[in-house]
């Protein structure tokens, strides 16, 4: 029984201890994983140290045992009240902080510590009784370190009580869990192990470490289920690492028993085999640190040059699949190659198609490769080496390869990596001599193998090289190509200035003579200057209806110059629309009778005076009008409205013309643009009047009203705001 509590009290102390090895390679939070590992580490060194103490009948070994679990006890209650401690505070506690507790918390450890490993102190020395081992203790200091323990779970009692609603859910669900664990475990142990040993009862000494195992089974659920660490790729490293442990603890185990029981002749005893087993596993662990520092000893002294080849490749092979600009890449290589091989230089020499060739060396002194030397020694590689490293040393002594081993060594070239793409040499690199030696065989075959990476890499950088040289030129033509635009665009700048400034001119030039004109022909046509006959009255009033008509051109060619120099200007004063359409379709009504065409507009009684452009207005009321009139086939009418809703005016001219196509109904409004049968059936018109109109419109507040179906008739009119317009009565 004895015997089977002792390998399940060892096999706790891996598990204890395989937990703290996977917290403290586990993710961040250093101080908390270490206080936490203190702690799993002391548990499992109490809990071996116990397990050994029962099997062994040796008293040197059951004194050392003893002193271990006793020490380890005083450490593991320190560790967990430090880790308590930190845990409870959930990240926000400052070093200082954390510092003064643990120096203050740390006094009774060492005072414990003091008192365990004395010579004077509690373990005064092991007896054999009954062949079992029973130690021999100071009871004094066993009341001491009751008190200590009891102290110690005071303590921990006082941190796990602060309260838990200001914390997650996560957090209330592992610091319960830690409550349970440290309430049951703690207890159990020193009332097994130290109160009734004060009453000299030692009968069940083993039962309190059995509480150890429910304990770290319940930390291991807690850390893994709850995450109370990060731990899930360390768990995953660790398993395989512990299982390996364990499988050759067992194998040791069954072959000691063997061989000592069935080949010996005589059984060894059970507490000799489990302090065997526990030094196997001792020199298991150690193994693999002691081999690394001797290896790094060994390395430093005879092979101080050498270097990791697989480390190399990743890490040369990772940056050449991220740099793209050639320059980069040519410098970064030669640098760590050159490092690597521990040469005095390296450079590269690569063709660029039809332009000069790339050069870089990590040379203080720039050497220089003329084109001759690199096309021979093209020439030897293709016909001779085909694909292979170059070593300048080991050239054969003939007179084919004396020429190019002089070249070679008058450039202090050691080593020549030619660089291929299928049979074609792209470039080269070169490598000085070596810094220590000479270059090894496995210096020439890290060469061989990162031939290939380089070749793509330098392709791949030649292309995009290429690609922005093309994105250069073709900006250089795209900036020549805009400034060249850009002056044209000036020019025609001031082109249509100058236009802007001869129409303004012209119109006024023109306005006074017409008008004088028009004067003089209405004159005549009222008989002024003497009767005349019907026959000269018609034609003096097609002339008069002409220079109207020019008049009116005249001041649309004056508005449409004001609007580009921004001059056009709304000058609104109180107007009777009403009597201003009645007033432009009379005028028109001769015009019209003489084509054939009517006029129907009945002048609203009463219509509300407003606020209006009366010039500007007139000239959209005319040109709705006269477009109506000279768009309509003979014997048509135009119904011209003017009328007032609850918030609008609305002013409509309708005829039975040609109509405007739908497809270009869109652009109607625009400057200079005219419907296709609108010029062809009236070539002598410019395109400003209902851009002008829309202008004049938009000025008062208004909308303009337009529909129309090709070959039936159109609508033209607007719509202005009354509200806004209408002349306050007084």
């Amino acid at each position: 029984m004895t015997m089977f509590i002792s390998i399940i009290l060892i096999l706790t102390s891996i598990l204890a201890f395989l937990l703290a090895l996977i917290v403290l390679t586990a993710g961040a939070r250093l101080v908390e994983r270490v206080s936490f590992a203190i702690f799993a580490i002391s548990m499992a060194v109490w809990s071996s140290g116990i397990g050994i103490f029962l099997l062994t009948t040796n008293t040197f070994v059951a004194m050392w045992a003893a002193t271990e679990y006793y020490t380890s006890a005083v450490a593991l209650l320190y560790g967990l009240i430090s880790f308590s401690y930190i845990f409870v505070q959930d990240k926000k506690i400052s070093i200082r902080r954390l510092t003064s507790f643990l120096a203050i918390v740390s006094l009774p450890i060492a005072l414990m510590l003091y008192i365990v490993i004395s010579p004077d102190g509690l373990i005064q020395g092991v007896n054999l009784v009954n062949s079992h081992s029973v130690v021999l203790r100071q009871d004094s200091y066993l009341w001491f370190t009751l008190l200590y323990i009891l102290g110690g779970v005071l303590v921990l009692t006082i941190l796990l009580r602060a309260p838990l609603h200001h914390v997650s859910a996560e957090k209330k669900i592992q610091r319960t869990a830690i409550r349970w664990i440290i309430g049951i475990g703690l207890p159990a142990a020193a009332f097994f192990n130290l109160i009734l040993p004060l009453f000299s009862n030692y009968s069940f000494v083993v039962i309190g470490p059995l509480f150890v195992l429910p304990a770290v089974i319940v930390f291991f659920y807690v850390i893994m289920k709850h995450s109370l660490f990060d731990v899930r790729l360390a768990f995953v490293r660790t398993l395989a690492y512990a299982s390996l442990i364990a499988t050759l603890a067992a194998i040791y185990f069954a072959l000691a028993y063997l061989v000592s029981g069935f080949v010996l002749g005589h059984a060894t005893a059970p507490g000799q085999t489990i302090v065997n087993i526990t030094l196997a596993l001792v020199l298991v662990l150690i193994f693999q640190p002691l081999k690394r520092f001797f290896d790094r000893v060994t390395n430093a002294i005879f092979y101080h040059a050498t270097y990791n080849a697989s480390e190399f490749y990743a890490r040369l092979a990772g940056k050449l699949s991220t740099i793209t600009d050639l320059g980069e890449l040519l410098r970064y290589s030669a640098s760590a190659i050159q490092t690597t091989l521990k040469a005095n230089f390296g450079a590269f020499y690569i063709y660029r198609n039809d332009l000069q060739p790339v050069f870089i060396s990590t040379d203080n002194e720039q050497i220089v490769f003329p084109r001759d030397d690199m096309e021979a020694l093209g020439r030897y590689i293709l016909n001779h080496h085909h694909k292979e490293i170059v070593v300048t040393s080991i050239l054969a002594d003939e007179e084919r390869t004396l020429s190019l081993r002089r070249l070679l060594i008058s450039h202090r070239i050691a080593v020549t990596l030619p660089l291929f793409q299928d049979d074609e040499i792209i470039g080269y690199f070169f490598l000085g001599d070596h810094l220590s030696s000479q270059y090894t065989l496995s210096d020439i075959k890290a060469l061989e193998t990162i031939a290939d990476e380089l070749t793509i890499a330098i392709k791949n950088a030649l292309s995009v090289q290429t690609v922005r040289d093309l994105n250069a030129t073709l900006q250089q033509r795209i900036d020549n190509a805009t400034k060249e635009l850009r002056r044209t665009n000036e020019q025609l700048v001031r082109l249509d200035e100058v236009k802007d400034e001869f129409m303004s001119m012209a119109s006024h030039q023109l306005r006074t003579p017409l008008t004088t004109i028009k004067g003089y022909i209405s004159m005549v046509i009222e008989g002024d200057a003497g009767a005349i006959t019907p026959a000269q009255k018609h034609l003096l009033s097609e002339a008069f209806a002409s220079s109207e008509r020019m008049v009116h051109l005249i001041a649309d060619f004056l508005n449409v110059s004001r609007l580009q120099t921004g001059k056009f200007m709304i000058e609104k004063i109180p107007t009777n629309l009403a009597k201003v359409v009645a007033q432009e379709i009379e005028e028109l009504k001769p015009n019209a009778a003489a084509r054939g065409i009517k006029f129907v507009y009945k002048q609203p009684k009463a219509f509300p005076m407003l606020y209006l452009d009366d010039t500007k207005i007139r000239q959209v009321i005319m040109n709705f009008a006269d477009n109506a009139m000279y768009y309509s086939d003979t014997d048509s009418t135009v119904t011209i409205t003017l009328k007032t809703t609850r918030s609008d005016v609305i002013f409509t001219v309708e005829d039975e013309g040609i109509g405007v196509p739908k497809a270009q109904q869109d652009e109607l409004f625009q400057k200079f643009f005219r419907a296709s049968n609108a010029r062809t059936k009236r070539p002598d018109g410019t395109g400003v009047g209902l851009f002008l109109a829309k202008k004049v419109i938009d000025g008062h507040g208004g909308s303009i009203i337009f529909q129309s179906t090709e070959g039936k008739g159109s609508t033209f009119g607007f719509r202005l705001p009354l509200k806004k317009l209408k002349v306050d009565e007084v």
